[in-house]
């Protein structure tokens, strides 16, 4: 096993970056060309192939798979081991993995992050960005150390941080583009741009609407939050989305009466969230949180 460690991590990296052999080798640091040369060492071991090529990527064989999901618990127990040894008592040096929702792409988290890195120039930041069931999905796997999780993750440990308010999205020629405050009521008759009904935050949009006694008319469902705020802004509809430190071009956002459109953020850690430059990161997040940003 520790002789095929190397080999064997590269599989695994491979099998959770869904094929892409660059987004794999960057997540364990190497060259492509040395994650490719692992691969190739593994399958000559084993004597079986273990991808087949598919355009820029590559999907693993069956076989592969199956290997990759028995290798993953031993390996991660093995890599935990050696940062507990070797950085039991040193929080200024090692990796993170820290993952955040898409809707926090600018503002705080950066800001923090940004900050933190310049206090702790030896900590490397590896970021990911999801949805929040991926990130509780990808902390469980012990895939990433820390995240800002919404809404907070069950069965992970966590801190609730702030609350996230939601306001609406609307296009700036709309005809209430200039009312100070909307009722989600006022939003029955429009269509609506949304995330897929995998999305808290869709999830969260049809029972906000609910409550305000229609169902939203889904016109449009679209992953990417700024691409949302594209579309309303070019009149396909309205949405229901977080504040956004800048607006998108012809669009207005609106706050919502009465103000319960809102989602618990949280902190939270997975069992790979436990060595000492992740405390030390998690601590540093807990601390300056509500500070403002840029100070």
């Amino acid at each position: 096993m520790a002789r095929l460690a190397p080999h064997l991590s590269a599989l695994n990296a491979l099998a959770v970056q869904d094929g892409h052999m660059t987004r794999a080798a960057q997540a364990l640091g190497i060259p492509q060309s040395s994650m490719s040369r692992r691969i190739h060492l593994l399958e000559r071991e084993l004597g079986t192939p273990l991808l087949v090529p598919r355009g820029r990527t590559v999907t693993l064989t069956p076989a592969a798979e199956r290997l990759a999901r028995r290798v993953r618990g031993p390996l991660r127990e093995m890599a935990d081991a050696l940062d507990d040894l070797a950085g039991e008592a040193d929080a200024d040096h090692g990796t993170v993995r820290f993952g955040f929702p898409l809707t926090m792409g600018s503002g705080r988290v950066p800001a923090l992050l940004a900050a933190f890195h310049r206090e702790v120039p030896g900590v490397h930041l590896h970021l990911e960005q999801a949805h929040g069931s991926d990130l509780a999905s990808r902390l469980r796997e012990g895939e990433v150390d820390v995240a800002v999780v919404i809404p907070p993750p069950e069965g992970i440990e966590h801190v609730i941080v702030d609350v996230q308010t939601i306001t609406a999205v609307l296009p700036s020629g709309h005809s209430l583009a200039h009312q100070p405050r909307l009722g989600l009521a006022d939003l029955r008759h429009d269509p609506f741009v949304a995330n897929p009904s995998t999305y808290n935050l869709r999830r969260s949009t049809d029972s906000w609407c609910r409550a305000a006694g229609f169902t939203p008319d889904i016109t449009i469902e679209v992953t990417e939050f700024a691409t949302m705020r594209e579309l309303v802004g070019r009149g396909l509809g309205v949405a229901l989305l977080p504040h956004a430190d800048r607006t998108a071009s012809g669009t207005v956002e609106i706050p919502l009466e009465p103000d319960t459109c809102r989602r618990d953020v949280a902190l939270a850690w997975g069992p790979t969230g436990r060595t000492p430059v992740a405390q030390r990161l998690r601590r540093y997040m807990l601390e300056h949180w509500r500070m403002p940003v840029g100070s």
